[in-house]
């Protein structure tokens, strides 16, 4: 217990840090998140002996693809030259030609999940830090992305503590036997709450939208850690990974956010001016 509370700590503070002090302490960060989150995947799927993912290929495409987009959402870099990713995409499919390695698509289509399930989440994430003011601006701010994590740990810790003294009627046992819809409806209670005082503090969005955030948090980090655990219910393992003493892997600690991220960046696109 205290090697997991000691853990979460340390996490938690260099997370926090990094985003605060700026674009680029947080491109270093996410890109490392990005690197290992790949990684993990590939060695996860890998428990399936007939799935053999291209390594390299997918670490090299994913950080690629994080940074491009990251150049181009500090408008460093035209947004045209993100299209170089697409051949970097379809070059997946030619290497494989020369593996000589059985179930080539499985392989294929497992090497391009990889990228797609974490590194464009964590663009979106960090594209996020230059929305001020319902647009996208040149300048970073750290508000909506450390305002994302409270809202996500709010909820994590809401559902756990409401689940754990209140949790009764299961929210889905096929996958994830302890979830609950208590601990689902605690945590949506304690992010919005999170939510109000965020704005207090927070102005680059209004109240409202704060609160859709959390509300948009609570149900797409609660998909993305069912998500995760079907996929690990399928490989017949606990944990994505062991890099986190006490927590897990990179992939257990962050399966909320390839879910939630993706439609918070859909909603702020749309409100946007």
């Amino acid at each position: 217990m205290l090697q997991r509370a000691i853990t979460g700590f340390l996490f938690v503070l260099v997370l926090i840090t990094a985003i605060y002090f700026g674009a680029y302490s947080t491109l270093f960060l996410f890109m490392i998140i990005v690197l290992l989150g790949i990684d993990e995947f590939y060695a996860l799927v890998k428990k399936n002996k007939t799935v053999n993912p291209q390594n390299f290929q997918g670490v090299i495409t994913g950080l690629t693809s994080f940074v491009l987009l990251a150049f181009a959402a500090q408008q460093i870099m035209e947004i045209k030259y993100t299209l170089y990713l697409i051949p970097l995409f379809f070059l997946t499919f030619i290497i494989e030609l020369y593996r000589k390695k059985d179930h080539a698509f499985i392989n294929i289509a497992y090497t391009l999940l990889g990228v797609f399930y974490v590194a464009f989440p964590f663009a979106m994430l960090y594209h996020l830090g230059f929305y001020q003011e319902d647009q996208f601006t040149p300048t970073f701010s750290f508000q909506i992305i450390i305002g994302f994590f409270i809202l996500l740990w709010s909820s994590d810790t809401g559902a756990y503590l409401a689940g754990r003294f209140f949790g009764k009627h299961k929210l889905f046992e096929r996958i994830s036997p302890k979830k609950t819809w208590e601990g689902s409806i605690g945590g949506g209670v304690l992010s919005l709450i999170a939510a109000y005082v965020i704005s207090l503090f927070f102005h680059n969005i209004e109240l409202k939208d704060w609160m859709i955030l959390a509300i948009i948090t609570v149900v797409g980090g609660g998909l993305g850690d069912l998500v995760e655990s079907m996929h690990k219910r399928n490989l017949n393992v606990k944990d994505s990974g062991n890099l986190l003493p006490g927590h897990g892997g990179i992939l257990d600690r962050f399966d909320g956010l390839f879910i939630a991220v993706p439609f918070i960046y859909a909603y702020l696109i749309i409100v946007s001016n």
